[in-house]
């Protein structure tokens, strides 16, 4: 049909998608939990500060290439019901990537190093697991009021990188799907 995209346009909006939600759901749901039950706190952390900004610059790339391949191999078509809001998530996940990328990440690394430092002077950090010495972890919290700041500045970053990135994958996951249900045409 005249105005369609290529074919090669086709595979790579399928790869680079795919590559995306994969990534996503790997970073997201499975390396994060096996770390965190696996490895001290502190390497934990040490873990996430070099992996978390490569994978949010990796997700802003193909955010933007899925955009890119999206907008300049549809545009010549009337953007139906069914494309424009598959415009609409690739434009959220764009946006919220490059928040991810260029903020909060940096941010919640930043609160992180200042937290762990303070950890450490107490002699905590090297605990495997999130229920391993929880009552020092509380003690710390209660008596001392800038460890308290850092960790509320550490957990408002982080909890909003979370969910950029968790509306990113949902928005991934819905493109996919989009994909999938149009295969007979692609």
């Amino acid at each position: 049909m005249e105005g369609e995209p290529g074919s090669m346009a086709k595979v790579a909006q399928v790869l680079i998608l795919s590559l995306t939600w994969g990534t996503q759901i790997w970073v997201t749901f499975i390396s994060g939990f096996v770390l965190y039950r696996g490895v001290a706190r502190h390497t934990f952390g040490l873990v996430q500060s070099k992996l978390f900004p490569f994978y949010f610059y990796v997700t802003l790339a193909c955010a933007f290439l899925n955009l890119s391949i999206f907008v300049i191999n549809w545009a010549c078509l009337s953007l139906s019901l069914f494309l424009s809001p598959q415009l609409s998530l690739f434009f959220v996940c764009l946006v919220l990537s490059a928040l991810n990328a260029q903020w909060l990440s940096g941010s919640t690394t930043e609160a992180m190093w200042k937290m762990q430092a303070v950890e450490k002077e107490h002699g905590l950090g090297q605990e495997v697991g999130l229920s391993s010495n929880q009552g020092a972890y509380k003690q710390l919290r209660e008596k001392d009021p800038k460890y308290r700041a850092l960790r509320q500045k550490f957990f408002r970053y982080h909890g909003l990188s979370s969910l950029c990135n968790l509306v990113c994958l949902i928005c991934n996951g819905v493109c996919l799907a989009c994909l999938a249900l149009r295969l007979d045409s692609l």
